[in-house]
């Protein structure tokens, strides 16, 4: 059965984005059982308040799934609708690994990424629901068998993005377990627990779609009468909370699972004071988990490894303010077919479309002539710099500033799928039962991607996509009751920038054209330090917010890629808590990428 739905729009240079790295940020364990092993925590009845506890050992680990870097390196595995918990789990492992690693030489296959450890353990799934909210979250913790409860160590990463539970895995788990440290995750009340009208199918703890009986979060009831049923339930833009402003307490409730499971496997004889707890996390991970640090009153967390994050201290742009204004203006912007020509990804289409756009912007009285210099302008009085806008075209190629808009806008309007602002919805585009399989171990959480795509209402014109996109900026700059609980929203997300008196590390590529350093670590940094933080900035060149970029032609000879600086970043934060090494001052780093056909290696990120 094809399903039916309203007109979809998206931007024509998606499909180029998708030629050159189709796994790219999720757009799209062997020895595993696939029923509880265990459960260390007493666990109630239905699928709430189970814990789920499995063996990964024999041919499985902690790290790769037992896929070892080979099997990262190759085709992702199949999932079918029949698939088992631990296939699912292998496939999220995969996923994990190449959306937020590059797994090529430019990315430190074969130099500084050698090779992969296998380390055995265990995992505990479980739900996990604050007060006054409407919808649970995930938490997952990882305990491998060297762990030592006589120097106890636990790292908490929350997922980076939207993403699921594994979403922080390639930053904590290679660096955190092969030293015998615990790892909790969790995916903040967001992830890739869709519900499907088309089937009436949600996910259960260990990843599996079946019907919704049983199961904790449907998301959803009837289908509304006239609504097509091929709308999907998000859980970052539908579950009713406003997860955002909550990302803080999800990272500490996280932290008080992972010691509840480690004080209960040792039988009481560990004492959850004793063990080092270092948050760690890439973009939203990151924000959520500095939001965690300035809400920490109980004095849990220890250290802090914030990469790239997504975190905006008072009179700072926030993300859905630029991110708005970048998507209207940044495609004209690109309409300079030279320019466009010079960057990763630039080609002829996007610097048409951009022309389009700026003929649009200046039909619609946004600019007084079709010119992508005055886009660029507006860009820059809004505080973009050149840095953040050198790779443009990656934004606008993977149309990321509506998507992120779109999400945004919903979650903080607390909307459910049918009411969405502007008109838009998340429709899934074919009736595939495997690829719906699928997703609770592939998807990033946010559309558009793995057939799941953004249905526009107000699509129409030459620019099909302008009019949604004024909407949601109207609806950030407008009056009414709307537009004022939507700001209200924003302000819930706000960092205060006041931290406990811990080692904090902030790491971020001055590249960055997703969340530029100059909306989050710099202006952090700064007011942190105000109020008394123990707080190292590095600020790194070539460095920008997608690692997977990297495999794109011509890219990784003039980038290179982050992650490694969130390993080099927790060895130094590790180094403090030792007494070993201080925070030290802020960094400028200038990392060489590697040549063509060579790969990277540590010397080459200029870290000494």
């Amino acid at each position: 059965m094809q399903p039916s739905h309203p007109a979809i729009s998206r931007s024509p240079a998606l499909a180029l984005w998708l030629l050159f790295v189709p796994a790219a940020l999720g757009l799209s364990g062997c020895g595993a059982v696939d029923a509880p092993d265990q459960a260390p925590i007493e666990a109630g009845a239905g699928q709430f308040e189970q814990v789920i506890a499995t063996f990964h050992r024999d041919g499985d680990d902690l790290v790769t799934a037992g896929l070892g870097l080979a099997g990262l390196t190759g085709p992702a595995p199949t999932v079918t609708a029949g698939s088992k918990a631990f296939e699912l789990r292998r496939l999220a492992f995969h996923n994990a690994w190449n959306a937020l690693a590059s797994l090529t030489p430019a990315g430190g296959l074969g130099g500084l990424l050698a090779d992969l450890p296998t380390v055995p353990g265990r995992e505990w799934h479980r739900f996990v629901q604050l007060d006054g909210a409407s919808q649970p979250f995930r938490v997952l913790v990882q305990v491998p068998d060297s762990f030592d409860p006589q120097a106890p160590c636990l790292v908490a990463g929350p997922a980076s993005g939207s993403r699921g539970i594994y979403g922080a895995l390639p930053l904590v788990a290679p660096w955190a377990l092969p030293r015998g440290c615990a790892v909790v995750y969790t995916d903040k009340g967001a992830g890739t627990d869709f519900f499907v009208y088309l089937d009436q199918t949600a996910v259960d703890l260990q990843g599996r779609r079946h019907s919704t009986e049983g199961i904790h979060r449907p998301l959803a009831s009837a289908l509304p009468d006239g609504q097509p049923e091929a709308v999907v339930v998000m859980p970052h833009a539908h579950s009713g909370d406003h997860v955002e402003s909550d990302w803080g307490l999800h990272v500490l409730a996280s932290i008080r699972f992972g010691l509840d499971v480690l004080v209960e496997i040792h039988d009481g004889q560990l004492d959850a004071d004793a063990v080092e707890v270092i948050a760690a996390g890439l973009s939203n991970g990151a924000g959520a988990a500095l939001r965690a640090a300035e809400l920490d009153d109980d004095g849990l967390i220890d250290a802090v490894v914030a990469v790239m994050p997504n975190i905006s201290p008072p009179d700072v742009p926030h993300l859905f303010d630029y991110a708005t204004l970048a998507a209207l203006y940044q495609p004209c912007q690109l309409a300079d077919l030279e320019r466009v020509m010079a960057k990763p990804l630039g080609n002829p289409m996007i610097a048409a479309i951009g022309q389009t756009r700026c003929e649009a912007l200046y039909e619609a009285g946004l600019i007084g002539a079709p010119e992508p210099d005055l886009a660029r302008r507006v860009l820059v009085d809004g505080g973009f710099d050149d840095a953040a806008l050198g790779l443009g075209t990656v934004n606008v190629a993977l149309d990321l500033w509506r998507s992120v808009a779109v999400t945004y806008a919903s979650a903080y309007l607390r909307s459910r799928p049918f009411d969405m602002p502007c008109d838009y919805t998340f429709i899934v585009t074919a009736d595939q039962p495997d690829q719906r399989a699928a997703w609770w171990a592939s998807h990033a959480g946010i559309a558009p991607g793995g057939g799941i795509e953004i249905s526009d209402g107000r699509a129409g014109g030459t620019d099909p996509v302008l009019p949604g996109l004024r909407c949601l900026r109207e609806l950030f700059e407008g009056e009414g009751p709307r537009s004022d609980a939507l700001r209200a929203a924003i302000e819930a997300t706000r960092a205060s920038a006041r931290l406990p008196d811990i080692p904090v590390l902030l790491i971020h590529g001055r590249d960055d054209g997703l969340i530029p350093a100059a909306f989050a670590s710099r202006p952090y940094a700064e007011q942190a330090r105000v109020h008394g933080a123990r707080l190292a900035y590095w600020e790194i060149d070539r460095v920008q917010h997608f690692d997977a970029l990297l495999s794109a032609p011509g890219v990784g000879q003039r980038l290179v890629p982050i992650l490694p600086f969130g390993w080099a970043g927790l060895d130094h934060i590790e180094a403090v808590l030792r007494g070993t090494g201080e925070i030290g001052q802020d960094r400028r780093i200038h990392p060489t990428p590697a040549a063509a056909g060579e790969s990277l290696e540590w010397v080459n990120l200029g870290l000494d």
